[in-house]
């Protein structure tokens, strides 16, 4: 009897899709023999987000607690979370609901004790290289102020700032102002504090 799975996508943005990880998981499991009965989403959420923020995630767990399926199916550890303990209790809760594991991209089953050492180590390397980068862009930001680079938009002219007044004199919102200027609602909403 094939095992009944279920895909976990997540990606980090509104730019970007969740569609080439699903490709990759449905030929995985035509390839492996498994079903796939679900298939939860977190489009442009955080993996640095918590449960309660992932509506995909927590639909999920809870699907899993009801054992609607006997497999959980990730393209890559990281889609779990970007931090170490929320992956490991993603997947303690997998593991206590009796489901299965399987990272695409890490190729990592936990249905054997190393396959699960395997995932938990690669959530680790997944939160140092999350970190790595964070102090990158502050390395980079703090050279990039050190040798006298504007950071952040640029000023906006006297012209614009002038409009932004008049329309908010006239009794225009701060939304209606901005997509009438073609400018940040928290442009409109400096200028406005610093009248």
């Amino acid at each position: 009897m094939s095992k009944r799975a279920a895909i976990y996508l997540r990606v980090s943005t509104d730019g970007q899709t969740v569609e080439n990880q699903r490709l990759d998981l449905e030929k995985l499991a035509s390839l492996r023999g498994w079903r796939i009965i679900a298939s939860y989403e977190d489009a442009g959420i955080s993996g640095t987000k918590g449960r309660d923020k992932r509506p995909g995630l927590d639909a999920l767990l809870k699907d899993a607690r009801r054992r609607k399926f006997d497999l959980a199916v990730f393209w890559a550890i990281d889609r779990l979370g970007r931090s170490t303990a929320t992956v490991a209790s993603t997947m303690d809760e997998l593991a206590e609901a009796g489901i299965g594991m399987f990272a695409f991209k890490e190729s990592m089953d936990t249905s054997t004790a190393h396959g699960r050492a395997m995932l938990e180590m690669a959530a680790v390397f997944a939160r140092l290289e999350r970190e790595m980068i964070k102090e990158r862009v502050v390395a980079g930001l703090a050279r990039a102020r050190a040798e006298g680079k504007r950071l952040g938009r640029p000023p906006i002219g006297n012209k614009i700032r002038a409009a932004i007044l008049e329309l908010r004199s006239k009794g225009f919102g701060k939304l209606k102002i901005a997509k009438q200027l073609r400018v940040g609602v928290g442009t409109v909403t400096r200028t406005i504090a610093a009248a």
